[in-house]
């Protein structure tokens, strides 16, 4: 690669991570310091900014070694571990997007019952028990892998991380218990949290489209359209990577699409969040003003 070009490429991407950490970070400030903001909605939000700095902590900076010195190398247990906490990542963001729909379903098609439903001890729950799914499910996968033969060549088919695919390609193993195993779960963990988000926006519009005021209507939709933008953010990516076949322009196409999942999304959501909600801008302009004033006091 051209020399100026990955030095482009190094700032852009130092940029672009240096600017996913500080607004996840702001995310999770606001979150756990304002009272006005201690409810489910914000609760998830906040969980969905810690998964987005440790996915993009899990990439970017071999990322930018790589650009940096024009390639590199990988043990393979850093690899395995690099493929691990990237998949916990993406498996506990499928299951807390669609905990996510529930809530908004709740808010807008029983809003009178919502904080007896989402109470805090339960949004807990809720919360913890995606994390258990997305540790617990990625453990699978990686036990899998790491009971196969990798006798060369070791150069994995990827730009900058170690996913699954490119894995199995190195191996001389027989990776059909593999790719079964990867397709069952795939159904709890892929399948199934699409039919739970798409059941739920579909009862939401409906109710939202049985208030008879245009305002209503129009206030009742922006309580969910930021999470409606992220959920298509997030799907349309993981099923043009992992459900499209794979095969010569497509395969290169879907590396280049898996930069958006696992670099520019995690930036993408605390500035859809932040900008479309009302609630985030009336403090954070504030908040920076004062946390400003008070480190130059």
């Amino acid at each position: 690669m051209n020399q100026c070009l990955r030095f482009f490429l190094f700032g852009l991407f130092l940029l672009v991570y240096s600017v996913t950490i500080c607004g996840n970070l702001l995310i999770i400030t606001l979150v756990s310091t304002i009272k006005n903001l201690h409810t489910p909605m914000y609760f998830f939000i906040s969980q969905l900014s810690i998964s987005d700095i440790l996915l993009t902590t899990t990439i970017v900076p071999n990322l930018l070694h790589i650009l940096l010195n024009n390639g590199g190398t990988i043990t393979f247990t850093n690899c395995i571990s690099q493929f691990y906490f990237f998949c916990t990542s993406e498996v506990f963001e499928c299951f807390l997007l669609t905990v996510m729909s529930y809530d908004r379903y709740v808010a807008i098609c029983n809003p009178l019952h919502y904080y007896s439903i989402m109470t805090n001890a339960w949004c807990m729950k809720l919360g913890i028990t995606c994390w258990l799914l997305g540790f617990s499910a990625t453990f699978i996968d990686t036990q899998m892998t790491l009971k196969l033969q990798f006798c060369g060549p070791n150069i994995i088919d990827h730009f900058f991380f170690c996913d699954i695919v490119p894995l199995l390609e190195l191996s001389c193993s027989d990776t059909f218990i593999v790719h079964l195993e990867i397709y069952v779960t795939g159904i709890p963990i892929v399948i199934i949290p699409t039919i739970i988000i798409v059941f739920s926006y579909t009862y939401i519009v409906l109710a939202v489209l049985r208030i008879p005021s245009s305002t209503g209507r129009q206030k009742a939709f922006s309580t969910c359209s930021s999470h409606l933008i992220v959920v298509s953010i997030f799907y349309f990516s993981l099923f043009s990577v992992y459900v499209l076949p794979k095969g010569g322009q497509t395969w290169l196409l879907n590396k280049i699409v898996s930069l958006l999942y696992t670099v520019f999304t995690p930036l993408i959501n605390p500035i859809i969040y932040s900008l479309r909600n009302k609630d985030i801008k009336k403090i954070v302009l504030p908040y920076i003003l004062m946390t400003y004033h008070q480190m130059n006091i």
